[in-house]
């Protein structure tokens, strides 16, 4: 992985508390908007990292397949999830 660890690791590590949190307020019955927000930062957390997993991969893994005349199956799996993750 090219991503830089710590910040990847870091967002991770928080959403895995969001998540807990958000499992004690289904057990105690909250409010299901309070839940539902916090399911949404959860969400944009995950997907904060996930964006920075994938920029580091085409700036690098992509960027040097690109310098060579084979095929290029890097770009394909690349543009295969950035349409996933438009979705």
């Amino acid at each position: 992985m090219k991503a830089k660890k710590t910040d990847v690791s870091h967002k991770l590590k928080v959403a895995r508390g969001q998540l807990d949190g958000i499992l004690k307020m289904v057990d105690e019955n909250r409010y299901c908007v309070d839940i539902s927000n916090q399911l949404l930062a959860t969400q944009a957390l995950l997907k904060s990292a996930n964006q920075e997993i994938m920029q580091a991969h085409i700036r690098s893994c992509v960027a040097e397949a690109l310098q060579t005349d084979k095929p290029n199956p890097k770009l394909e799996e690349a543009l295969s999830l950035l349409e996933k993750m438009s979705n």
